[in-house]
């Protein structure tokens, strides 16, 4: 891409942000505008925002990526990201909305009357937009890197400087415009040039998605390698190499490469001939193009891939409701109804996104399969347009889909900074509207840190984690919580710990040792369907052996005040609502 056009359209993103923040800072007067716009936000702009922040790194780059490489089992992220707003819908939404709580810990303290149970609530919160938030900073480096060459923590800092700006501006008002614009900007941005990439296709003669082996090489291929990579060859081949190869440098000499793996400098610039069988980076083995396009196969060296499935599932479709940053916005509305209606359409606008990306994952297979051997898969929905059409007119789509990767990463980051900050500042800052602009700079700090000194997984991958302590954490709380009156607040500490604990820890494990083989990397790759069952069970439990230590009037009360309708409440006597934040709170 053209570094310039690249530039620009992330100039126009980044300053439609901070206008649209600055625009929020003039509407926020009160406390409540920082913390849920004042409860005055429309279902469809609601639904808007909710889709700005949940279309992340992993929606608009990692599933394009993952069901390039691995196939038709890659399909079960954007269909639990989907349809857990379904279960949302079903469970959730109207009786938190009138719950009356500003956040997780607001909702837990007041349901169990516990300190202790908020506290852990909030560190979670911290955990869970944490992890979700390092791959979108990651991903905002690659994607600067891919249009302009600059250092992948360039990216990093640019999102997280933006981010933390519109927060501590003007909160959630803002945050609501920010993502709201955002949403419409990103399914612009991915469904203009997947139409020009169908057309593509079909001028091509519409090539088979799926062949005998792993992909080939459609026509003679240049590949230049940004960054140093090691890669394993299927089939020998005689490749042009200028650059360094193995340790030898060349300049545009002939090479054959025999079976195996081999190294290549950063740098170096790889022709191969048409048909020849694509290699791949160390560590990706995609899948071959028969177990590309059947489910269960196996792709990708996944082991167990029935039970790696289910757990995906599992932890996508409860994990929606356990997200801090999606929670937050159904106190925005202003009461269940609007919540319901909210959710409606958040299914209607997910569903239109997520057709998307899987074209770009399956044409990326036929035509841009270089992106197997340099490992960068993720960036499909950016290269594949000017790889496609030739001249102005696919640099430009090129750009527009860097603009929409980009207001993926900024609104997604700004929704999980202003839930950690609204934690944050409750709980240690007195919930201050100077505490939140204070706490917008410690939420982004430490996973800055982290995007800048790890390499990460895919970003998939590495979000699908964050789903998965989600899951084993907040949906056993808030099931539990707002359906089950026999909840006591030991069993839910120890259910939180239990579950989100054993979560995290399977998280950092698998960060640290990488991809293996066998049941044990299969459990701790995908620990939702074992988690989140101990999570309950804990819960359940606990809290009946512990039923002496409920408060049957306080949890009436709150019962009540969740399940009884609107219309119904308004006529008779007002109930007691959770206290908004105030200078005064600790």
């Amino acid at each position: 891409m053209n570094p310039g056009l690249g530039l620009a359209a992330l100039t126009v993103v980044l300053v439609a942000t901070v206008a649209f923040g600055v625009y929020g800072l003039r509407l926020s007067r009160a406390t409540s505008d920082f913390y849920v716009a004042s409860r005055e936000v429309s279902p469809l702009w609601n639904a808007s925002a909710i889709g700005g922040e949940y279309l992340s790194a992993a929606s608009f780059l990692g599933v394009a990526g993952l069901v390039m490489a691995y196939g038709v089992d890659m399909l079960a992220y954007p269909v639990g990201y989907t349809a857990g707003y379904l279960v949302l819908l079903l469970l959730v939404a109207a009786p938190l909305r009138r719950s009356g709580a500003y956040t997780l810990p607001d909702f837990a303290e007041e349901r169990l009357g516990s300190l202790a149970v908020r506290r852990v609530a909030g560190v979670l919160v911290a955990v869970i937009a944490w992890l979700y938030l390092v791959p979108q900073l990651q991903g905002a480096g690659l994607t600067l890197q891919t249009v302009t060459g600059a250092p992948r923590w360039a990216g990093a800092v640019v999102v997280a400087v933006v981010v933390v700006g519109v927060a501590a501006a003007g909160g959630m008002r803002s945050v609501t415009l920010v993502q709201g614009f955002q949403f419409w900007l990103k399914l612009t941005a991915i469904a203009v040039p997947a139409l020009f990439l169908v057309m593509a296709w079909r001028s091509a003669g519409a090539p088979a998605l799926t062949g005998p082996d792993i992909p080939r090489f459609g026509h003679t291929t240049v590949v230049r390698l940004q960054d140093p990579v090691r890669f394993d060859v299927t089939a020998p081949v005689t490749v042009r190499v200028s650059g360094r190869l193995d340790g030898t440098a060349y300049t545009a000499a002939g090479v054959r490469l025999g079976d195996g793996g081999h190294t290549a400098a950063a740098g170096t610039e790889l022709t191969f001939p048409g048909g020849a069988a694509v290699p791949h980076r160390d560590g990706l083995a995609p899948s071959t193009g028969a177990d590309w396009a059947n489910p269960l196969s196996g792709a990708g060296g996944r082991s167990h891939p029935l039970y790696a499935l289910y757990s995906i599932l599992l932890a996508t479709l409860l994990g929606t409701m356990g997200l801090p940053h999606v929670l937050v916005r159904f106190y925005t509305n202003p009461d269940g109804r609007a919540a319901r209606r909210t959710t409606v359409l958040v299914l209607v606008l997910l569903s239109a996104f997520y057709l998307l990306p899987t074209v770009y994952g399956a044409l990326g297979r036929v035509l841009a399969p270089q992106l197997l051997l340099t490992g960068q898969t993720d960036t499909a929905v950016l290269v594949l347009p000017q790889l496609t059409q030739a001249g102005e007119g696919g640099r430009l789509l090129a750009a527009l889909a860097t603009a929409g990767a980009f207001a993926a990463f900024v609104s997604t980051a700004s929704g999980l900074t202003v839930s950690v900050a609204g934690v944050v500042s409750q709980d240690l800052l007195r919930g201050s509207t100077r505490g939140f602009r204070w706490a917008s700079l410690v939420a982004g700090i430490p996973p800055l840190v982290m995007a800048t000194a790890t390499s990460g997984l895919p970003v998939a991958d590495a979000i699908g984690l964050a789903f998965a302590v989600a899951a084993s954490s907040f949906c056993p709380l808030l099931v539990l919580g707002i359906w089950w009156r026999g909840l006591t607040d030991l069993g839910a500490l120890l259910g939180l710990v239990a579950g989100g604990g054993l979560a995290a820890v399977a998280v950092v494990l698998t960060s640290v040792r990488g991809p293996g083989r066998g049941w044990s990397a299969a459990l701790l790759e995908q620990p939702a369907a074992w988690t989140v069952p101990i999570a309950f069970a804990v819960m359940i439990t606990v809290s009946l052996l512990t039923r002496h230590r409920l408060a049957p009037a306080a949890v009436d009360r709150v019962m009540l005040r969740m399940h009884l309708p609107e219309e119904v409440g308004s006529g008779g006597p007002s109930l007691p609502a959770v206290r908004p934040p105030t200078a005064g709170r600790s």
